[in-house]
């Protein structure tokens, strides 16, 4: 009988740059934070409260998951903790614990983990988490209402809710230099537009995300808006609002380019940021929901896998 030596052969990808899931985790973290340090800026220390107990119980549902399915316990690649500061950042800073408590637990467990973890997710944690909150209990993502009793000293009004039912009137008296500069309500960390965007570049010039992703959902996005606002001006607003406002640029960098859930080549990345784009415009414009950038991302999470089968024909004869 032959002596024969096993080989052992894991599963694909074999070749490693040497990069790791903890850099990423921890420069995405320092990216959003001028987004957030913002938050506090105009929001006070709720914010901090809303941040800390969003981080720390997706940690905790993670370490749980970890020890109940008895795997290797994964709190210290930081995933958990972006997902955590991610999705506070999407919320009011007066969001009640329990839905704080709530959304990580459905983020962390039923968005990544019971998909088999980090990078199996066909959907992003962080967008799924949010349409659930938005479908069953609306009321805590009227920002109008949530920050009600807050003394603001710029225009109290979310931009797309007015742009949602007055028409692109009443928006003739915002600035779009204030919206850049995150003078404007909505999520604790998704309204600094000009600190979205810096760590958005600071990210793409890492590596830690692709430029065609962003950059087409954001094009996708102005020229649909365009292209409405060319038609009726009157009833819906300029590209620039929809660009400064709402969840678009925490969007574009932070969530349509999450690894798990969108495309690795280079032309279904194109196709799937301006489809996110475009969503985005209709959803708000003509659907049922003031901001549609949560629906739009869930929707091209959809496509993704049928998008990467899109590849450049090999060299050589066809036969």
């Amino acid at each position: 009988m032959l002596d024969q030596k096993k080989l052992i052969v894991s599963h694909a990808p074999f070749w490693h740059n040497g990069s790791r899931v903890t850099n990423r985790s921890y420069h995405t973290i320092l990216a959003a934070l001028p987004a957030l340090i913002a938050g506090v800026y105009y929001y006070g220390i709720p914010v901090l409260g809303v941040v800390s107990l969003s981080i720390a119980t997706a940690m905790l549902w993670e370490l749980a998951i970890n020890y109940v399915t008895k795997r290797p316990v994964t709190i210290g690649d930081g995933n958990a903790a972006v997902i955590g500061l991610l999705l506070a950042m999407l919320m009011p800073a007066t969001m009640p614990w329990w839905a704080v408590i709530t959304g990580t637990f459905i983020a962390v467990v039923v968005g990544k983990q019971i998909f088999g973890g980090i990078g199996s997710n066909p959907f992003n944690p962080i967008a799924l988490t949010v349409a659930i909150l938005m479908i069953s209990w609306k009321d805590l993502f009227n920002f109008d209402g949530m920050l009600l009793n807050y003394d603001f000293n710029f225009a109290a009004a979310y931009p797309l809710a007015v742009a949602k039912h007055f028409g692109s009137a009443p928006l003739e008296s915002i600035h779009l230099g204030d919206l850049l500069m995150g003078r404007q309500i909505g999520g604790l960390g998704a309204t600094f537009g000009l600190g979205l965007i810096l760590g958005g570049c600071y990210l793409m010039l890492r590596g830690f995300i692709r430029p065609e992703i962003s950059l087409t959902f954001l094009a996708g996005v102005y020229m649909t808006a365009l292209l409405f606002n060319l038609v009726d001006p009157v009833r819906f607003a300029e590209p620039g609002i929809h660009i400064l406002s709402g969840y678009t640029l925490i969007g574009a960098f932070f969530l349509a380019t999450e690894d798990g859930s969108s495309p690795v080549n280079g032309i279904p990345m194109l196709i799937y940021g301006a489809a996110g784009g475009i969503m985005t415009v209709l959803i708000r414009n003509i659907g049922a929901y003031i901001d549609g950038v949560i629906l739009a991302i869930l929707l091209i999470n959809l496509i993704s896998p049928l998008l990467d089968k899109i590849r450049p024909q090999a060299l050589g004869k066809v036969v």
